[in-house]
């Protein structure tokens, strides 16, 4: 049997706020537009969904078919629906947020994208849409999560020193951490596996490389485990 509907229907989206780190910044992942509206400019990858479509396959696969990322940390962020948000109809988007490792997967532009680019948090050029208030509320959450989750981890290779996992939480929270404490709380969590491993080719001293433990992760939450940096 076949359905009609009395009243006009807003057209869905989805959008994705992509963070990545490097050494120096907390970076998004940005594609240029190849089509109108707001044709050669900036904004979050993203796109209509599909008839059938579920809304989280819906959002990797924009991702993919936009930036090539494909099997990361992706969470729904927010529904937003302002009706003058996008010029061509009344579109309501459902806004997600994503962790990489952004060495380990470079972006590759296709479908409607001409670009994709990894941009620091600083210095973003102007976005479509109403994209610049989405990766607001995008950063505001990354920021309150990693406090109590180890989300974090999704942006750091598998190894990583402890000098790398502060600098993490450093450039998140806009703030810095006392060394020694910082390390005291995190052995205190119990939630990292120390590897027989250093570092590779740097002219300092090298580091010992050390890797989140998911497995141990999932015992101490069912424990009651207060993740707090």
């Amino acid at each position: 049997m076949s359905f009609t509907y009395d009243y006009a229907r807003p057209a869905l989206t989805t959008d994705c706020v992509v963070f990545g780190l490097d050494e120096e910044d907390l970076k998004v992942l940005l594609i240029q537009r190849a089509i109108k509206p707001f044709k050669d400019q900036w904004a979050l990858p993203g796109g209509f969904i599909q008839v059938g479509e579920d809304v989280d396959d819906c959002a990797r696969r924009e991702l993919e078919e936009e930036t090539g990322l494909k099997n990361i940390f992706l969470e729904q962020l927010a529904t937003v629906g302002t009706p003058k948000r996008d010029p061509r109809e009344h579109v309501v988007t459902v806004a997600y947020y994503a962790l990489v490792n952004l060495i380990e997967h470079p972006p590759t532009a296709a479908t409607d994208a001409k670009h994709a680019a990894w941009f620091a948090l600083d210095d973003l050029p102007k976005l479509a849409f109403d994209h610049a208030d989405i990766l607001k509320l995008a950063h505001e959450r990354l920021r309150g999560k990693v406090r109590y989750q180890p989300i974090g981890f999704e942006l750091l290779p598998e190894k990583f020193t402890l000098t790398e996992l502060q600098k993490l939480y450093e450039l998140i929270l806009e703030q810095t951490f006392d060394k020694r404490n910082f390390r005291k709380k995190v052995a205190k969590l119990d939630i990292l596996e120390e590897t027989d491993e250093l570092e590779q080719d740097v002219a300092r001293r090298a580091a010992r490389l050390y890797r989140f433990d998911r497995s141990r992760y999932r015992v101490l939450i069912k424990q009651g485990i207060n993740f707090e940096l």
